[in-house]
Formats: C-alpha cells, structure tokens, sequence
C-alpha cells in the first residue's frame, strides 16, 4: 500500500513543534512547495533531504529511506 505523503516527515515535523508554514520559512520556500513535499507532489531532491533532516536534527536516511523502499 503506498502512503500518500511521509508519514515520519510529518512525525518529526509535528514533534518539533513546527508548522507547514515554519518549516518553509527555514528552508527558504514557500509553504505551498513545503506541503507538496511531504505529500509527496513534488519530487524530493538529496540537498532539500538533507536540509530536512538537518533542521529536524537528525538524517535523510531516517526521515526518507523506508518510506521511498516501499513504493518499488
């Protein structure tokens, strides 16, 4: 069953205490462009991965990886 958007992305994110609209403003982006990430409309490049991670303290790895194995 492929999931709609990254569930441990929106984990962390919420955990964080961190809105759509805080987490854009930390990475330079629109809110709009921030959404569309975590629910997977928008293609997810390594760099914004890793600015990710970096701002939700821990790796891409950890956030991304089990969620992108499911979807082959």
């Amino acid at each position: 069953m492929e999931r709609d958007h990254f569930k441990k992305l929106q984990e962390l994110r919420v955990a964080h205490g961190y809105t759509y609209q805080k987490m854009a403003d930390k990475l330079h982006i629109s809110k709009c462009y921030y959404w569309q990430i975590e629910n997977k409309q928008r293609n997810l490049t390594y760099k914004m991965a890793f600015n990710i991670a970096k701002i939700l303290k821990t790796k891409p790895d950890k956030i991304f990886l089990e969620e992108l194995k499911m979807v082959k």
